[in-house]
């Protein structure tokens, strides 16, 4: 009885941590159902409910992130996927981070994206940036499993104030190699600054 009401809650929190969109809750879901399930006894089960609340809260998202994917693992220039979030607190300071996530077998060592911003009552502006996805010596710096790796790279050279309104964010590959093959996904997050 007990046991089956475990994994019935664990379920749940599972389901609302697929909701968010962060890229590590599925997995510490799936790793909070592990242990619920594992969890006999009502003081494992209490533990198994702290340590989850405690992992999926420090999973959380302060303002935004959204990718895209490309299902035929290659980005093609004429594709832009576009970003769009609206800023409420005008207090905090910003961080702003591009998303990528590749294949191992990615030709390159960096990505040059032209990133055009549209501020709330600003006009659009472009500025072409170079991200770096590996060095000689460590080899990819994002993080990976597998032959698959995340990157999330900052642009902003020092958190920023934003102004109340709707940002856009569009996102177009600038390298030679078109298309360019073993991209899976490019997105888009910001972060409010922790004072």
């Amino acid at each position: 009885m007990l046991s089956s009401w475990v994994i019935n809650l664990c379920q749940s929190v599972k389901s609302v941590a697929k909701k968010t969109s962060s890229i590590e809750m599925p997995l510490i879901a799936d790793s909070f159902l592990y242990l619920c399930a594992k969890s006999l006894s009502v003081k494992k089960f209490i533990g198994s409910i702290c340590l989850g609340l405690f992992l999926v809260s420090c999973g959380t998202l302060d303002v935004y992130e959204k990718t895209t994917a490309f299902p035929a693992h290659e980005w093609k220039n004429s594709e832009k996927p576009s970003f769009s979030f609206d800023i409420e607190d005008t207090v905090s300071a910003y961080k702003i981070f591009v998303i990528l996530r590749h294949e191992d077998a990615y030709h390159f060592n960096n990505i040059w994206l032209n990133i055009s911003t549209q501020g709330p009552k600003d006009s659009l502006k472009t500025q072409l940036v170079n991200i770096t996805l590996a060095d000689n010596t460590k080899g990819w710096l994002g993080t990976g499993m597998d032959d698959v790796f995340d990157h999330r790279a900052l642009i902003t050279r020092a958190p920023i104030k934003l102004k109340k309104g709707t940002y856009i964010f569009t996102l177009q590959q600038n390298m030679r190699e078109e298309p360019l093959q073993y991209i899976l996904n490019a997105g888009m997050r910001v972060e409010k600054v922790k004072p």
